[in-house]
């Protein structure tokens, strides 16, 4: 049941986004738009309600639980950028705003650092939101399968570490032009 719901946090998540990016960009409504990107955080908090209420109704935490500590990271430390990255794109399409500037080089090496930092954000909030309902629940055998996701956060971060490491000796090169753009053939 909490993997059902974590999918349809999921879709909701995205739907209130392209609700809101669709009220401020098509209808010309900002104020609609930005109550529509508000419910955003508001499918976190619900989500961790059904986790907490399942859990504290008597459920043996599954993988499921531990991925939607791992899902509420992710989106309270990466949903303002989600958010951003669909608004300058929904924008571009739709607003006649500029196309999305790629990076580049030195600035795209920090990017993956920031990155990284938000990662680390993610992690830390998962691990708090396990480590909550593994003292809430206080039930050793009930919650055993969600001590596992601390190695995996940990691995989360790791990846996202050399990921930044490997860029920043070998910065992102910008892309070649194409013949046609040149003149040449």
């Amino acid at each position: 049941m909490i993997l059902l719901a974590i999918v349809v946090c999921e879709v909701a998540f995205w739907v209130a986004i392209l609700a809101g990016l669709t009220a401020r960009y098509l209808l010309r409504s900002p104020r609609l738009g930005g109550i529509l990107l508000i419910l955003a955080p508001v499918i976190d908090a619900v989500l961790l309600a059904l986790v907490a209420v399942d859990l504290l109704g008597g459920a043996t935490a599954s993988w499921h639980h531990g991925l939607a500590a791992v899902y509420i990271g992710v989106s309270v430390a990466y949903g303002k950028r989600m958010v951003a990255w669909a608004d300058a794109h929904f924008q571009h399409r739709f607003g006649g705003g500029p196309a999305p500037e790629r990076l580049t080089g030195a600035r795209y090496t920090i990017k993956c650092w920031r990155d990284v930092l938000l990662t680390a954000l993610a992690v830390v909030i998962a691990a708090a939101t396990l480590g909550a309902i593994i003292f809430l629940v206080n039930d050793a055998e009930r919650t055993a399968a969600l001590s596992d996701f601390f190695r995996i956060l940990g691995i989360i971060f790791v990846i996202d570490f050399l990921w930044a490491v490997s860029y920043s000796i070998w910065p992102k090169k910008a892309p070649l032009p194409s013949p046609a753009a040149t003149g040449s053939r």
